[in-house]
């Protein structure tokens, strides 16, 4: 028989139950706002500073304190994930993960923080397993972490209090405008686009000169936001919007053009998608509405994207169909168009605030003045702490005799330290250093090398002074390290900003409604190409607009057909009904709805001139790198929609393609090493086709040559030099620039050396770019805003003179442009 269950003692007399009445929807709105609390602060909103939710700043601190450094092989990435759970952040390890991976995907950020290797997932398709990848730190979370180590930002104590994290890393760049920022907390949201660190460098240095800027002054540096897959971003009014307020919107367009699939056969082909949209959403929403028969004319669509040609999705169209007239409902019904919402909540001293541009810049700049500020403390008083070792240990040196006699006959170390301190007049650390001295440090050449290293430590105490002295050197600094990380990690923008998406209309309808007008053709700094629906133009064809500069033009007809010179020696046709007609302005037109050249010819060299195809003209004059000239006619040309112009030398390219209006021009080279020549045109015997052309210029030992230009009137013509550094990375140096007229180059005979155009001051070697063209020259940034150029000086070997910002582009207000060469 089982035995019966004990009864529960019975509980004492005196015991007092203690219960709290308490309501339930007080209790609900203190859980809730705990709840809140946590996830703002905690979890989804980036800190201003260094751009980074905590999640992503434990993991970057924990690899640097793990030594996973980008020169280090990769490792599991479990190993990180585990230890940022176990040590900084309990929430669970895919959530961590998950913030892992979107920091090495290079479609995710604009510059990736990781190194990964393995299978890091896709626009579409989940990453594998933490098992099976691998990570490392890259070189750019490397800088975001820099000098953490040297007392520069606050530290905290962990959810455990047993280890002690940083508030917020020293960020060497501002990340949260570089690489945008996502997150949905309680009550609120953050989503910022990624940015080009170039432009945004440049705009926090242009802070620093000029702390009271405006916004239209930094939007002169940051037009508008560079997204990781390109594309084009249309219409700018919702950027600003942005920039000003922290809230507004821009449409992202993918990046597509019309080709020949077969010989009968055309296609459109999509190479960049909008932002945070991958190709299986794009077909999925495709074959939706094709089933739908709200999509005509489409018959097949493939993704042949791969690692080595990157995004490549060809939609196959029916014969019968217009390819613009689907293109613009692909456009309309498909993602290949969407919205960007800009929500720029971040926190600033700990509250979540929504900030412009300004604001965003001036709090990163707040930030890393101060962490400058620390470092520089720090490493001052290291400096003054080992400076005062060093001092001690040259007075034992001085009389090591006597100190070696004074230790021996001390019977410890305690009593050996208290005479020396009292008969050497030391302090207790210096005592304690001379009694771990080595004895191979008391020879004569040791006591050279601590002399110089008290004198190389007194100037650099001396150094460190100034800048924690001096707000301006401080400042100056924070602005020459932030352009040294430009230069390291700085990359040319990838999306094209339009005003608007223009005219989109079919070839065939234009072919019907539009006459045969005469019209001018016009080629922009940035790539984007327009047709008038002038005669001719109405003002300076050179006249910059908003964002760009005109580099070329060339007349036409609507219906007729103009070639594009490439920097690799050929010719492209092109149809001129194919490009948008911009309408009759009161001013010069602008290029502003053009379409980016990419998406008419898919070729990969770059664009230098337009040409026409006109008997009646002399034809082109053609310079190359090798300093040789061509001049070609155009009954030398060929009916073949492409074709060589000019046989180049395997390691030579164009520089400079010039339509001649009379043959009589003088054309002009400009070398690397700042000599220019000049002669008549006519000194050129035109050639066929293939040839070679013959020697223009004769260059000096590892020159080349950087411009080629046609003047028609030598008295109104100008020269511009920019002189740098050629180790610079492209586009980010400002460089001296000179502008000079070019009658005071004397001309001289084909094929001799030339004349000097530049001196060159203490930091330059060589010409990074000129120009040569009538009239007065305006130029354009990489940002595509205005530069405003020094004025003319009539010393053919002066120097130049510095200008805001790096020159992508010079143009002449007559309608012969060339565009400035930068190697």
């Amino acid at each position: 028989m089982a035995a019966r269950k004990a009864a529960p003692p019975a509980p004492p007399e005196d015991f007092d139950e203690h219960i709290v009445d308490t309501n339930v929807s007080d209790e609900m709105r203190s859980s809730f706002l705990e709840y809140a609390y946590s996830v703002i602060y905690s979890r989804a909103l980036p800190d201003a500073r260094d751009g980074l939710k905590p999640v992503q700043r434990r993991i970057l601190y924990t690899m640097e304190d793990m030594g996973l450094r980008h020169d280090r092989g990769h490792v599991k990435s479990a190993r990180p994930v585990g230890d940022v759970m176990g040590r900084f952040h309990p929430h669970g390890d895919s959530a961590i993960y998950d913030a892992l991976v979107r920091m090495v995907q290079p479609w995710s950020l604009r510059l990736p923080l990781l190194d990964g290797h393995g299978n890091f997932g896709s626009q579409d398709d989940p990453p594998a397993a933490m098992r099976y990848t691998e990570c490392r730190m890259d070189t750019p979370a490397e800088a975001m972490t820099e000098s953490i180590d040297e007392d520069t930002v606050d530290f905290r104590p962990n959810y455990d209090g047993r280890e002690m994290e940083p508030a917020v890393l020293p960020a060497a760049f501002p990340n949260l405008l570089v690489n945008g920022a996502t997150g949905i907390a309680v009550g609120m949201a953050t989503n910022l686009p990624p940015h080009n660190l170039v432009e945004v460098v440049q705009a926090l240095r242009h802070l620093i000169d000029h702390p009271n800027a405006s916004l239209d002054d930094l939007m002169r540096f940051v037009p508008g936001p560079d997204l990781p897959t390109g594309g084009k971003i249309v219409g700018l009014d919702g950027i600003r919007d942005a920039y000003e307020s922290g809230n507004g919107s821009f449409r992202m367009r993918a990046t597509a053009r019309i080709e020949s699939i077969t010989p009968r056969r055309k296609g459109i082909v999509v190479t960049e998608l909008p932002f945070n949209v991958g190709p299986e959403k794009v077909i999925e929403a495709i074959k939706k509405y094709v089933q739908n028969k709200k999509l005509q004319g489409i018959s097949d669509i493939k993704n042949l994207t791969d690692r080595h040609k990157g995004l490549h999705l060809v939609i196959e169209l029916k014969n019968g169909f217009v390819p613009e007239a689907i293109l613009e409902q692909l456009y309309k019904l498909t993602p290949m168009e969407s919205s960007f919402g800009i929500n720029a909540v971040a926190l600033v001293d700990g509250q979540p605030r929504t900030l412009g541009l300004r604001e965003l810049l001036q709090v990163y700049l707040e930030h890393r003045i101060d962490v400058v500020r620390r470092r520089s403390a720090y490493r001052r008083r290291k400096a003054a702490d080992r400076l005062h070792l060093v001092d001690g240990l040259l007075i034992a040196i001085l009389d090591i005799d006597e100190v070696i006699q004074l230790i021996r006959s001390s019977d410890n170390r305690g009593e050996a330290r208290e005479r020396l301190r009292t008969v050497f007049d030391l302090s207790e650390p210096q005592a304690d250093y001379i009694l771990d001295l080595q004895l191979g440090r008391l020879t004569k050449f040791s006591r050279l090398e601590l002399e110089k290293e008290a004198e190389d430590l007194r100037r650099r105490i001396e150094e460190l002074d100034h800048i924690l002295s001096d707000e301006s050197a401080l400042r100056a600094l924070v602005g020459d390290e932030l352009a040294e990380v430009a230069e390291r990690f700085g990359t040319p923008r990838r999306t094209v900003l339009l005003e608007s998406a223009g005219q989109q209309v079919s070839a065939a309808k234009l072919s019907v409604e539009v006459a045969d007008d005469p019209c001018w053709v016009l080629l922009s700094a940035t790539g984007l190409m327009a047709r008038t629906s002038d005669a001719a133009p109405l003002g300076p064809v050179g006249r910059r607009g908003k964002h760009d500069v005109i580099v070329s033009s060339v007349g036409s007809t609507a219906r007729g057909q103009i070639g594009v010179v490439f920097d690799d020696g050929t010719v492209h046709r092109l149809d001129v009904l194919d490009l948008p007609a911009l309408p009759p302005t009161a001013d010069a037109p602008h290029i502003q709805g053009g379409v980016p050249l990419s998406e008419l010819l898919a070729v990969e060299a770059r664009p230098l001139a337009l040409m026409s195809f006109d008997d009646d003209v002399p034809g082109l004059a053609l310079g190359t790198r090798q300093g040789v000239v061509k001049r070609v006619r155009p009954d030398h040309l060929t009916n073949r929609d492409s074709w060589e112009i000019i046989r180049l030398e395997d390691d030579d390219r164009l520089v400079g393609a010039v339509a001649l209006a009379t043959g009589e021009e003088e054309l002009a080279f400009v070398t690397s090493d700042a000599q220019l020549l000049r002669f008549s045109a006519s000194l050129v015997r035109a050639q066929g086709r293939t040839g070679g052309g013959v020697s223009g210029i004769k260059l000096g030992s590892g020159a080349q040559v950087v411009a080629f230009g046609a003047v028609a009137d030598v008295e109104s013509a100008h020269v511009v030099t920019i002189a740098g550094h050629g180790d610079a990375l492209p586009g980010t140096q400002n460089g001296s620039v000179k502008v000079s007229p070019l009658r005071i180059y004397p001309a001289k005979g084909r094929a001799t050396g030339g004349v000097r155009c530049q001196r060159l001051l203490a930091g330059e070697d060589r010409l990074i770019g000129a120009w040569i063209g009538d009239g007065e020259p305006q130029a354009c940034a990489t940002s595509g805003s205005p530069v405003e150029l020094p004025p003319p000086s009539e010393r053919r070997d002066g120097s130049g003179q510095p200008v805001a910002q790096p020159i992508l582009a010079v143009a002449s207000p007559v309608s012969v442009a060339l565009r400035a060469v930068s190697h």
